[in-house]
């Protein structure tokens, strides 16, 4: 009995020995579980790789609900697109710098691929900017410009001289060179208004339009119904009104509204900057026989391929950088970290069915 439980014994230890080291299941269990951690790997290249190719931009107009912005965010999306990346439109619902920077300092604190900002107010963003661009985000600014230091290039729709000679030249034609004028703006600290209200006061200053008084310089904010006051009240203030002058969107079709609600269509001519799809009413009743305006889509759409050429380190934003400008061409930053988009084209009745924006 002693030997034959000594037998046993043995045997039982042998038999422990075996499946404490595995008796060979466990190393089939082990190579199955390699093929899973390589098959994994692939999954997550696949989810990293949208986000490299679909950066995501924000286009920040200076306020919400104006056709004109709404319209340079339709060529926004189409570059977006095309470059394979997302861009969120967003602003607040006034054209207001302060409310506009908070919007900007939340959008940084999110960490956004880049920017492209139409400025309310240029001396005022310039530090917002700053901070973006030492957190890593580029800055475009585009229509309204964020002064140096602020942004990395600036989108310029038209030269500014250009921009103001144009308008004045429709003014007078629609007058007949003699009589009284007003200029109703948006914003008294939108950048792009003042300076072309001003070069438009040095343009009436050449002898051609000696007998052009300009009587008035009114501010509607970029709001319909303030613009549209501001436009009655020159009329009533001014009896002898022939022609209102609005640079901007908002102000030329509340100033048209205005002529025609008040009975002075062929009295008071309304002028500026506006989109055919706007004013193609007030065109056609005579409230607004001529305006101009470059193509708002382009000019979103630009926007972004330059900004998407910074942010992808195709270019470093530098004066003489050169980048594709997708179905727009190839353009060289300026001198003045500027790209200008082109010229303005002038609307009237013989052509305004042809554009659609």
């Amino acid at each position: 009995m002693s030997r034959k439980f000594s037998v046993l014994m043995l045997l039982a230890l042998i038999l422990g020995l075996m499946v404490a080291c595995g008796g060979g299941t466990t190393p089939p269990a082990e190579e199955e579980a390699a093929p899973v951690e390589e098959e994994a790997a692939p999954v997550e290249e696949e989810a990293e790789a949208p986000a490299e190719g679909g950066a995501t931009y924000v286009l920040v107009p200076k306020n919400l609900g104006n056709p004109y912005f709404d319209t340079a965010n339709v060529g926004a999306q189409e570059a977006a697109g095309e470059l394979g990346v997302e861009v969120t439109y967003t602003a607040s619902a006034t054209a207001d710098a302060t409310e506009q920077i908070q919007l900007l300092n939340s959008l940084i604190a999110q960490g956004v691929a880049g920017l492209a900002i139409s400025a309310n107010d240029s001396d005022a963003l310039v530090p917002t900017g700053s901070e973006a661009m030492d957190a890593g985000i580029p800055v475009v600014s585009w229509d309204s410009a964020i002064n140096e230091g602020g942004r990395n290039i600036h989108i310029n729709q038209a030269e500014a001289a250009g921009i103001a000679q144009v308008q004045v030249e429709m003014a007078s034609e629609l007058i007949g060179g003699a009589g009284q004028i007003a200029i109703l703006s948006a914003t008294s600290t939108a950048p792009n208004q003042n300076e072309w209200i001003a070069l438009m006061e040095s343009e009436l200053e050449k002898p051609e339009y000696a007998d052009i008084e300009l009587v008035g310089i009114v501010y509607g904010d970029d709001e319909d119904e303030k613009s549209y006051n501001e436009a009655v009240g020159l009329m009533r203030t001014y009896p002898e009104l022939k022609a209102i002058i609005a640079p901007t969107t908002v102000g030329i079709a509340a100033s048209a509204r205005a002529v025609q609600d008040q009975d002075r269509v062929g009295e008071v001519f309304v002028t500026g900057l506006g989109t055919p799809n706007q004013m193609r009413e007030y065109v056609k009743s005579g409230a607004a026989p001529a305006f101009a305006l470059w193509n708002p889509a382009d000019l979103g759409y630009l926007s972004i391929y330059a900004l998407h050429a910074i942010a992808s380190g195709a270019i470093e934003g530098n004066p003489g950088d050169t980048f594709d400008g997708g179905k727009l061409g190839e353009y060289t930053i300026a001198d003045d970290g500027t790209v200008l988009l082109g010229l303005p084209t002038i609307f009237n009745a013989d052509n305004i069915d042809d554009f659609d924006f």
